[in-house]
């Protein structure tokens, strides 16, 4: 294919004119009708900036048929992403459910009059769900930096009507997450008001918080899957995250590093208290809640600071 004819397939695709073009160029409308021709060529300024507009290579528009690598592409590249957005969400969710699980079995001591399920059994299952969410989490992690590796520069093949069409969707699916984090606190506190009876026993307190955690990982499991399907449809932040010296790809790289730490932190402190003082249940599991929270916070002053030095 010509570059006249993926110049021209690419304008029609972001559904602007050659008037528009013309403007954003800063050339003549008879200069994009030429170049869409075949019978004139644009200056290499002229060229960067088409590839900046459309976010492709010059390769890709110069030599190759963008239309089929729009189209293998984007059956690629969409098939990745919602298998990632997937099992991400899951092992994320697995983790939260494990402390919703480990407290709910710690509160059946409640019924027990003879010998009660102790914290050590109540650790085991935090830790098989622990295991299996950061499997899950290791290996999809591992396939999307394939992925990226092997696919460093996508072509932005979502015309505006799907990403306005998602958009709706995630506003619905965002508030109904973030509600859920709402109602479930107000809910924490209702419990304690109506029935106060609960306070000062630990194993109907479990019920609580298992409950809790339980509210917490399905509105958890909603936002990330929707956070990651939102990033699916930015293909400028793709392709950035891809560019070593994009500030994206830095602000990606030290939020990873910080939660990273902050995670393996959490991990190291849980299995001190597990081998050394014998405490694998109740309170040791609350260590994953606060590197959970420390992360988000990690994320929200980088994302600030690097946001202040643009």
């Amino acid at each position: 294919m010509s570059l006249g004819e993926n110049l021209q397939f690419l304008r029609k695709k972001e559904n602007i004119t050659q008037e528009q073009l013309a403007e954003q160029l800063g050339v003549s409308r008879q200069s994009i009708s030429k170049w869409e021709s075949d019978t004139a060529y644009p200056e290499m300024e002229k060229l960067l900036q088409l590839c900046k507009l459309f976010q492709c290579t010059m390769d890709d528009l110069m030599q190759k048929e963008i239309s089929q690598i729009y189209v293998e592409d984007k059956s690629n590249y969409d098939r990745h992403y919602n298998e990632f957005s997937k099992f991400v969400s899951l092992g994320i969710g697995l983790i939260l459910l494990g402390l919703s699980a480990t407290m709910l079995v710690y509160g059946l001591n409640y019924f027990f009059e003879g010998e009660p399920l102790t914290e050590d059994f109540c650790g085991i299952i935090f830790l098989i769900f622990l295991v299996v969410g950061m499997a899950i989490l290791i290996l999809y992690g591992i396939r999307d930096d394939d992925f990226k590796k092997k696919n460093p520069h996508i072509v932005n093949f979502y015309q505006e009507k799907e990403i306005d069409s998602f958009n709706r969707k995630f506003s619905v699916m965002a508030t109904t997450g973030i509600s859920l984090f709402i109602i479930n606190v107000i809910l924490l506190a209702g419990f304690d008001a109506i029935f106060p009876q609960i306070s000062g026993n630990e194993y109907l307190e479990s019920f609580e918080m298992s409950f809790f955690f339980l509210i917490v990982s399905i509105a958890t499991t909603i936002i990330v899957y929707y956070s990651t399907q939102k990033d699916k449809y930015d293909i400028e932040k793709y392709n950035q995250l891809n560019d070593k010296n994009s500030d994206t790809y830095k602000k990606s790289a030290m939020t990873c590093t910080v939660c990273g730490c902050i995670m393996l932190i959490a991990t190291i402190l849980y299995l001190i208290a597990g081998f050394v003082f014998n405490k694998w249940g109740m309170p040791s599991v609350a260590v994953f809640a606060i590197g959970g929270i420390g992360c988000a916070i990690a994320s929200i002053i980088i994302n600030f600071k690097k946001s202040q030095q643009i």
